[in-house]
């Protein structure tokens, strides 16, 4: 019961502290922000494979593949939210007509 009591205090002080850097950040850059944390978001997968894969109780494994599956649907969201800003800052292209004709 102590490493609950011990895990529930760091999750809680983690929401927090994320919470204070996250409204530091200048509006402006909140979108490269979380492009960024993509690549820590694996990370997630990579943990919730480990508590699928574990011996536990079926429950367990339950859990585990439910976390695989939000995981990578976080994942590829977050690939597709950045592939689609990175389009914005792409000239657009012209057609092959348009360029005959100048």
């Amino acid at each position: 019961m102590d490493s609950f009591i011990a895990a529930l205090t760091i999750f809680v002080l983690a929401i927090f502290v994320g919470f204070e850097v996250i409204t530091k950040v200048p509006p402006i850059l909140h979108t490269p922000l979380m492009s960024g944390s993509n690549a820590i978001s694996g990370i997630t997968i990579i943990g919730s494979i480990i508590a699928a894969g574990a011996k536990y109780t079926t429950l367990a494994a339950i859990l585990g593949v439910t976390a695989v599956t939000f995981a990578t649907i976080n994942v590829v969201g977050g690939f597709l939210v950045t592939h689609r800003m990175l389009q914005m800052f792409q000239k657009p292209k012209t057609d092959q007509k348009e360029k005959k004709k100048s």
